[in-house]
């Protein structure tokens, strides 16, 4: 009944792999025409997916794709090595990698400002157009990800950056940042050399939001690692924290 109702109308035949598929054809009074049962063609079915979705990705629609692929959110103070990891990962794991949005969007507004120009300042609405993109972005990506997409920042810690600058939070960034999807947080801690790099302006405040960060996120319910030490060790230890996260099934499957 349900098949009939959101055709519109009775197939004529109906192809399936499935035992079952002669009866469901003819309760719909249509023919049923049994296609690869034993899998050789295409070796996969409906059963394979759902007990392992990251291992056949390429069988799904794209927002189907973007619902089981799991996101690792990297957050953190300026300069602690986001950006550099996140592009690291997704090299080593074949996938996709977000950029931060906020960043962009700021470098557009310094542009052509001289050393003694006064840095422009910041509206809440921008807050509110920065965590939106964001997330749209991720979405986008996570259509065309390869098991896991990597994002560097997300629409949960622009809310604490609006915090940053306003001492509040804004509840129109927070209701954005409530329907991210985050299945993994590397926190990158503040423990390597700022480097400013001309549009930095957070380095006597980096343990401040290191510490906001880790408050808000290490009673969650999304699993939270810390990164720290040299590059390289932080490589090793989120790569790691990665290939676990990848290759331990997920309740989305059930």
């Amino acid at each position: 009944e349900f098949t009939v109702s959101y055709l519109g109308q009775a197939p004529d035949v109906v192809f399936t792999s499935e035992d079952y598929g002669a009866e469901y054809a003819r309760l719909m009074g249509a023919r049923h025409v049994l296609v690869d049962r034993a899998r050789t063609t295409v070796p996969v079915s409906g059963t394979l997916i759902r007990r392992a979705p990251l291992e056949h990705l390429d069988f799904l629609e794209p927002c189907v794709r973007a619902y089981f692929v799991r996101r690792v959110v990297l957050i953190g103070a300026e300069s602690t090595g986001k950006t550099t990891l996140a592009q690291q990962l997704a090299e080593r794991f074949g996938t996709h990698w977000v950029p931060e949005y906020g960043r962009e969007h700021w470098e557009k507004k310094v542009a052509g400002l001289t050393m003694s120009d006064p840095l422009p300042s910041w509206s809440h609405d921008e807050f509110v157009d920065i965590a939106t993109e964001q997330q749209a972005r991720e979405n986008q990506l996570a259509r065309t990800a390869n098991r896991v997409l990597i994002c560097d920042t997300n629409a949960f810690a622009t809310g604490t950056r609006h915090e940053r600058y306003y001492q509040t939070r804004d509840a129109r960034v927070d209701a954005i940042g409530a329907r991210d999807k985050v299945d993994l947080y590397l926190l990158t801690a503040p423990d390597v050399p700022f480097v400013q790099d001309g549009v930095r302006d957070g380095e006597l405040i980096r343990d401040w939001m290191h510490e906001r960060f880790r408050s808000q996120l290490e009673h969650g319910a999304t699993p939270l690692k810390l990164i720290s030490g040299s590059y390289e060790q932080r490589y090793i230890v989120a790569e790691k924290a990665v290939q676990a996260l990848i290759t331990t099934p997920s309740s989305d499957n059930d």
